[in-house]
């Protein structure tokens, strides 16, 4: 991720978002440029939804890829998380004019952690993600090797914390269990062979 030097006000910034053909996040006034990502980030993405979409479909569940953004307030920041899922009514803000909307309610967000942002991803979009009083899990899904890290609120609004490193287990999200070899399918990673 590259960062602007320039600040901006939010508003500058939704103007901004709402004509852009390429994404940007903002965070407490400086725009952040979304890099392109590598094969095996694209391709657990595609996984999550696909297993996620195989397993609500019919429910009162819609899942949200990352051209949504999310509306931080307590942090002052607009990011857009690699998978949403909202099992309730979903909550839009209007940011602009040109129809821009932002998600207020996530109940699940999944991210997919790769070199240059697993540290942001673990640290400070998780202390945020956790403000959300809709949010139920946050998962992250490591692209480099096999790990899964995910956080699920309990009944007293605590945060309980399980991390999954084999292929031959299934991770719960939501209502649905997902194998991690169906969300690592068709990656390879040194000295193992493609699945």
């Amino acid at each position: 991720m590259k960062v602007l030097v320039k600040t901006i006000s939010e508003v500058e910034y939704l103007e901004q978002e709402a004509i852009a053909t390429t994404k940007s996040e903002y965070h407490h006034g400086e725009i952040v440029n979304m890099a392109g990502a590598r094969e095996e980030h694209n391709l657990i993405v595609a996984n999550a939804i696909v297993e996620l979409g195989i397993c609500l479909k019919g429910k009162h569940c819609k899942i949200y890829p990352s051209d949504m953004p999310l509306k931080l307030a307590q942090c002052n920041k607009y990011v857009y998380p690699d998978v949403m899922v909202v099992c309730d009514k979903a909550d839009l803000e209007q940011l602009s004019k040109k129809g821009l909307e932002a998600l207020l309610n996530p109940t699940i967000i999944i991210e997919v952690l790769s070199e240059s942002t697993a540290l942001y991803d673990k640290v400070e979009k998780k202390r945020c993600y956790q403000m959300l009083a809709s949010l139920q899990q946050y998962v992250m899904i490591d692209s480099t090797q096999v790990a899964l890290t995910h956080y699920i609120r309990t009944s007293d609004g605590q945060w309980m914390v399980e991390t999954l490193q084999s292929l031959e287990e299934s991770v719960q999200i939501g209502n649905c269990f997902i194998k991690l070899a169906d969300l690592y399918a068709q990656i390879a990673f040194e000295d193992e062979p493609e699945n």
